[in-house]
């Protein structure tokens, strides 16, 4: 039975992480992995803006209804695929520049850090650091309401500090 005054939201992923090809999996899998550590319900998708754009429009669309909260998307030289699911929806979108061979995925930061005024998309770092900081943005965008997650998150924090510390470095000098 539903409870009067907390509307019922779809049960499913809260996460959705899109590329336009598989060749951008050896970087947002470190996503997938964060979120999977995390306990964070998510899907993974391959789909394009040049060569799909009829499925990512409406996969775009239809996101917030089936339950997704947040989406991660891989930004490729032209940023195309962040920039049109962000155009399709309201929820969250975060770019995660894919390093490329010519620029070493400085044509893809720019291109998703330069999005016109109006449709944002958040940019994180170029490749692996930018794949691993999306699926923490994402567990810390769900974490405002979720006071379990939010604990995880804290945990985690404490865990790289607690690594940080015991580190030592070899005795310079000898």
């Amino acid at each position: 039975m539903k409870k009067a005054g907390r509307p019922s939201r779809p049960v499913g992923p809260r996460v959705g992480v899109v590329m336009g090809s598989t060749s951008d999996w050896e970087t947002m899998k470190h996503a997938d992995e964060l979120l999977t550590r995390f306990g964070v319900a998510h899907e993974c998708r391959v789909m394009s803006a040049h060569r799909s754009p009829k499925l990512t429009a409406e996969w775009a669309a239809s996101a917030e209804k089936r339950g997704l909260a947040v989406i991660i998307a891989a930004a490729g030289g032209a940023a195309h695929l962040a920039g049109v699911l962000a155009s399709h929806t309201v929820l969250p979108v975060l770019g995660v520049p894919m390093e490329s061979v010519s620029l070493k995925g400085l044509d893809s930061l720019l291109s998703t850090v330069q999005m016109p005024a109006g449709v944002p998309v958040g940019t994180l770092g170029i490749g692996k650091p930018g794949a691993v900081n999306a699926a923490l943005l994402a567990v810390a965008i769900l974490a405002v309401a979720d006071p379990t997650l939010r604990a995880k998150l804290r945990e985690f924090r404490a865990d790289q500090e607690k690594a940080v510390r015991s580190q030592t470095l070899p005795q310079a000098g000898k």
